[in-house]
């Protein structure tokens, strides 16, 4: 896991290559990867995650993020999701709004990601 710093936050980023990830358990996992490192946020390749993750009727995304959401952590997922948007007007409200928040952002890169930061 790699680590940058944006707008006074320590972002630790997951390796783009691994397991597919989409239960609460990945979440507990990740979240202990990242004990003691002094993270504020997570960023999430969009490339890691397992493909049922975006239908959000699943309940899956919804279960992973709020894991991250009840310990403090703040997620990212980093990427592009214009196929998963292009089918979902659900998925892209989810999107829009969790971008207004702050707790949860999508990003297409960690630059786009800083940009949104600061």
């Amino acid at each position: 896991m790699d680590t940058f710093t944006a707008a006074g936050l320590t972002i630790a980023t997951l390796s783009a290559s691994g397991p597919p990830l989409g239960s609460e358990q990945d979440a507990v996992d990740i979240m202990g990867e990242l004990y003691g490192s002094g993270a504020d946020l997570v960023a999430v390749p969009v490339s890691r995650l397992d493909p049922g993750f975006w239908k959000l009727e699943t309940r899956v995304a919804g279960h992973f993020i709020q894991k991250f959401m009840t310990y403090g952590l703040r997620i990212a997922f980093l990427g592009d999701l214009s196929t998963e948007l292009s089918v979902s007007s659900a998925l892209r409200d989810y999107v829009r709004e969790c971008n207004r928040g702050g707790q949860v952002t999508f990003a297409a890169d960690a630059a786009e990601l800083t940009r949104r930061l600061g």
